[in-house]
């Protein structure tokens, strides 16, 4: 399967704008993620995602996370997506992953806490913004 180059998405009232470059190995979701069929919206990334990572499409992976509000089947996706990061990096790509959050939303906040246990390998960074 050919490597798609980029996946690129408007955000709507329900899903995160998107902007995956494969080739340049950069990876950003922002705004809200709640939508319908959760499956059908992260699939696609999440494939497109592991098949860079294993083809080794960029020496270097920045995975930019800037989520105001996501429910529990995003966290899922996210969950599937860093797994396959850590993966990566744990066969020696050079993978950071960045958590941006307001820095008076401590549920976000929390969140990226979270999710930062997970690793060993990749660089995760918390990101507060003002």
């Amino acid at each position: 399967m050919a490597v798609v180059e980029t996946i690129e998405h408007e955000a709507t009232d329900r899903t995160p704008a998107v902007v995956f470059d494969f080739a340049a190995g950069q990876y950003r979701l922002s705004g809200e993620s709640y939508p319908e069929d959760a499956a059908n919206f992260y699939g696609p990334l999440t494939q497109g995602l592991r098949q860079a990572i294993e083809d080794r499409a960029s020496d270097e992976v920045e995975f930019t996370v800037e989520m105001i509000y996501f429910n529990s089947s995003t966290a899922k996706a996210l969950m599937n997506m860093f797994q396959i990061l850590e993966d990566g990096a744990e066969s020696g790509l050079k993978v950071r992953i960045n958590w941006c959050y307001h820095d008076d939303d401590e549920t976000m906040e929390e969140f990226g806490e979270d999710f930062s246990e997970d690793f060993e390998h990749a660089d995760f960074r918390m990101c507060p913004l003002t």
